[in-house]
């Protein structure tokens, strides 16, 4: 019997998800994609391993003592990278990374390049999903890093078995037409007349900013409901409305938009994910240091060792 690791890592998540359609969707893969996957995995066993049960996937005890050993397996896979990277003098590695836009255009370019300069044999590729999402992949292992925010009024729960390492701090500011606003600073309460151009609710930004809003004491009149910090920017230019952008965010502005510094500040830290597991591996340092010392250069550095 020959097993896929490929297999067995959708099986794992089948398990903690139950359903095809969550383990795929978790897994970045289409439903159809993971159950033809998984059939091949039981002519690969021989052996019957899922039940179905309405929507939802049951392991046999077979599948049961399958996804135990697969655990292990893919572990000792984890293991045994760790080791051959800590006994290599040069580190010559592919890493996966989670990435939302403003970091990929504000962050990443400086970054890489310091990397590919100091460590040629590091490989990075980057995958651009919503920063609510990127923490997850990491602990599922379809990521093997990703970027992770924190805002002073919200903080992200936490995934077991992860750890973080502050790379920076950013402040919101208020993106408003051009001469909307003509003071230099402003607070949240003076927005509350305007119209505003903000992520869903189910966003992590989204939320950050209406409880900020809420705290200032107002709902905020939300007419255009958009997830990227770019698009929003882009209708403020248009006059649609206003918006809060955060000191990344600012690289991808538009002409026709005003930053005006907000007089409390909404602050949020940006950090990269990684699993208990890999903390010693001296590839993700190497890229930690790179995004730091990138961080550093915009004025957003934040010191702090690697948990």
């Amino acid at each position: 019997m020959e097993l896929s690791l490929h297999r067995l890592r959708m099986l794992r998540e089948l398990h903690r998800r139950g359903t095809v359609t969550a383990a795929a969707a978790a897994l970045h893969y289409t439903a159809s994609a993971v159950s033809q996957q998984l059939a091949q995995l039981e002519r690969d066993v021989g052996a019957k391993l899922f039940e179905r049960l309405g929507r939802r996937v049951q392991l046999t005890e077979l599948g049961m003592l399958l996804t135990e050993h697969a655990e292990d397996i893919l572990g000792s896979v984890e293991r045994a990278t760790l080791a051959l990277e800590e006994a290599q003098d040069t580190a010559s590695v592919r890493l996966t990374a989670g990435v939302w836009a403003s970091v990929a255009s504000g962050l990443l370019p400086t970054a890489l390049t310091t990397l590919a300069a100091d460590h040629p044999g590091i490989e990075v590729r980057t995958r651009e999903l919503a920063p609510e999402d990127t923490a997850g992949a990491v602990r599922d292992g379809a990521l093997d890093f990703s970027f992770v925010i924190d805002y002073s009024d919200m903080p992200m729960p936490w995934e077991p078995g992860l750890e973080r390492a502050v790379i920076a701090v950013e402040r919101l500011h208020a993106a408003v037409p051009t001469g909307a606003i003509p003071a230099g600073s402003v607070s949240l309460l003076e927005l509350a007349e305007h119209p505003w151009i903000l992520a869903g609710p189910r966003s992590h930004f989204g939320r950050a900013v209406l409880i900020a809003c809420q705290r200032s004491g107002f709902e905020p009149k939300i007419n255009h409901e958009v997830g990227e910090q770019a698009t929003a920017m882009a209708m403020v230019g248009a006059g649609l409305g206003i918006t809060l952008v955060s000191d990344l965010g600012l690289t991808l502005r538009p002409p026709g938009v005003d930053v005006v510094a907000l007089t409390s500040p909404v602050m949020r830290t940006v950090s990269i994910a990684y699993r208990t597991t890999a903390s010693r591996r001296p590839s993700l340092q190497f890229v930690i240091d790179a995004v730091r010392t990138a961080a550093a250069e915009l004025g957003l550095g934040v010191r702090s060792p690697l948990p």
